[in-house]
């Protein structure tokens, strides 16, 4: 019962039905066009409707007028979609009828021509109401035929032909019913895989975009197509779908290029970039979208900062066990040196050059003690003490105390301040302590010579606005497969260094808002910079 009450429906998608309509509106402009042709070169080749022309002539242009009047039905789909089925039908029905009078019966097989607007009907129709259409025009041909004979255009002897025609027809109309079902299931799974990508595509946009995992998809012209809420925060707000990658981050861009050359381009292992923001280090991980050359790409963007901050934390419970440990051992001898360099300092017969090497000696031993509490406070995260102070004036002050303690030529060293009134927030004991650090490493680098010079140069950045602090030599530079590694404990390229140096340097720089990164430098050298807290945030550090 169920089989039968589904064959007895209308079609479910209109949509086909519509479709079905237009073409043999199409079928209706057509036929009497090229009948119209063939009965104009009737002298030279055999056609319909000589047995009465005025009416073959006239239902033909009859018959044309009525498709183009259809069109106009089909375009604004008024009646609806049954009115106008019965119609087309009746339309066609009439129209072939005529025909069929003119040509002297169905001798002249223009009654084939119903064929297929009968078969039609079973796209548009239920089946028992396609049956019934073509019973009536089976018995129509057959009325028209004994018409024929009574006008004496021909014999009742072509009866037989015309009930053969009538049978044709209606078993056309049965056949097609199963095709027109396969059609209509066709059509309906068609469209319900087209529903389906549909939402399965406005899903995994969806999930894209909620995703924490920062993801940009870029075409093989360079052109940003997909990005979510995480990667635009990171590039900016200029990234959105259809700008160009270079426009938004050149250095991304030159990432892209080099990994796109292949296994025999520059190593790009540990390059990074910053975030629009300034305070967070990226890593990019390409993955290529399919096989073409050149292939869209599609790019994870790693927050290193995030990622190192929950490694930190392994690393830093296990330094607060080694300084707890060391930390009093170390204290008391320092302690011990800076006592006797002060009692040597209050003997009135020291000369003054004597004088100034137990000052250097004091300063140093202060400057463990304090390194000492740092690596202590590191473990603990204790609150920072920050300050905000002119960055101009401490930076000079700092390049005289590192020039005379380091013995270094005044030469050596420069400053250069975009802006003069440029103010920080931080700590100054830890800046001290960071940037002594970077300047001691660029001079046992890069500074070897007289004629060698490391600056320090400050500014704001471009995109964020935030203050930073660059320390630039011409030295040697660091492998590309080693810049991960310098920020951890413990590795070091000296013979006797002990590691320490840049990751204290980087954690001391974190607890103040800070951040601390490295990258090669333009012509040869390296760049570390100090890229401060925000200075519209503040007062959260």
């Amino acid at each position: 019962m169920k089989n039968r009450r589904e064959s007895e429906q209308a079609p479910g998608d209109p949509e086909l039905a519509w479709r079905v309509l237009g073409l043999l509106n199409l079928y209706r402009l057509i036929v009497p066009s090229v009948l119209s042709a063939v009965a104009a070169l009737g002298g030279r080749f055999p056609a319909p409707g000589m047995a009465l022309p005025a009416l073959y002539y006239y239902t033909l242009m009859a018959w044309f007028a009525a498709g183009v009047a259809c069109i106009v039905l089909l375009k604004t789909r008024w009646p609806n979609l049954g009115t106008q089925a019965f119609l087309h039908v009746g339309c066609d029905l009439l129209a072939v009828l005529l025909l069929l009078v003119a040509s002297a019966g169905a001798a002249s097989g223009v009654g084939l021509l119903l064929i297929l607007p009968v078969a039609a009907i079973s796209v548009l129709l239920t089946v028992r109401t396609a049956a019934t259409v073509a019973a009536i025009a089976a018995l129509a041909v057959l009325g028209q035929q004994v018409l024929v004979a009574l006008l004496g255009l021909t014999d009742f002897s072509e009866l037989t032909q015309a009930g053969l025609l009538g049978m044709v027809i209606f078993a056309a109309a049965l056949a097609a019913a199963p095709l027109a079902g396969r059609l209509r299931e066709t059509e309906a799974l068609v469209r319900q895989r087209e529903l389906d990508l549909a939402n399965l595509a406005e899903l995994s946009q969806y999930i894209v975009e909620r995703l924490r995992e920062s993801l940009v998809v870029v075409d093989e012209n360079d052109r940003i197509r997909l990005i979510n809420e995480s990667a635009r925060q990171i590039l900016g707000g200029d990234a959105a779908p259809g700008a160009l990658l270079g426009e938004v981050s050149p250095r991304l861009l030159y990432l892209l290029a080099t990994w796109r050359q292949g296994p025999s381009a520059t190593d790009t292992t540990g390059a990074g970039l910053l975030a629009a923001d300034g305070l967070r280090e990226i890593r990019p991980h390409f993955a290529p979208l399919g096989q073409l050359r050149p292939v869209p790409v599609l790019i994870f963007l790693e927050d290193r900062t995030a990622l190192d901050d929950r490694i930190q934390q392994t690393r830093l419970a296990a330094l607060g066990r080694l300084s707890a440990s060391i930390a009093h051992e170390i204290r008391n001898p320092v302690g011990a040196i800076s006592h006797a360099a002060q009692l040597l300092a209050e003997d009135a017969r020291m000369p003054d050059s004597d004088q100034r090497l137990t000052a250097i000696i004091r300063t140093n031993a202060d400057r463990v003690s304090a390194i000492i509490g740092n690596i202590q406070q590191l473990a603990r995260r204790e609150t920072t003490q920050p300050e905000r102070m002119p960055l101009g004036e401490w930076l000079h002050d700092f390049m005289q105390e590192f020039l005379i303690t380091g013995g270094h030529h005044a030469g050596q060293m420069s400053v250069d301040m975009a802006d003069p009134e440029l103010e920080v927030r931080v700590d100054p004991s830890h800046l001290h302590q960071i940037l002594w650090n970077l300047c001691e490493n660029a001079f046992h680098y890069a500074a070897r010579e007289p004629g060698d010079r490391v600056e320090l140069r400050a500014g704001r950045l471009a995109g964020s606005n935030r203050p930073f602090l660059e320390v630039l030599d011409r030295g040697p530079g660091i492998e590309p497969a080693a810049t991960d590694q310098v920020f951890e404990p413990f590795f070091t390229s000296r013979v006797n260094g002990t590691g320490l140096g840049l990751f204290i340097a980087r954690e001391l720089a974190r607890c103040n808002g800070a951040l601390l990164v490295y990258e090669a430098r333009r012509g040869g050298g390296s760049v570390f910079r100090i890229v401060f807290a925000d200075p519209q945030r503040w007062e959260q550090y």
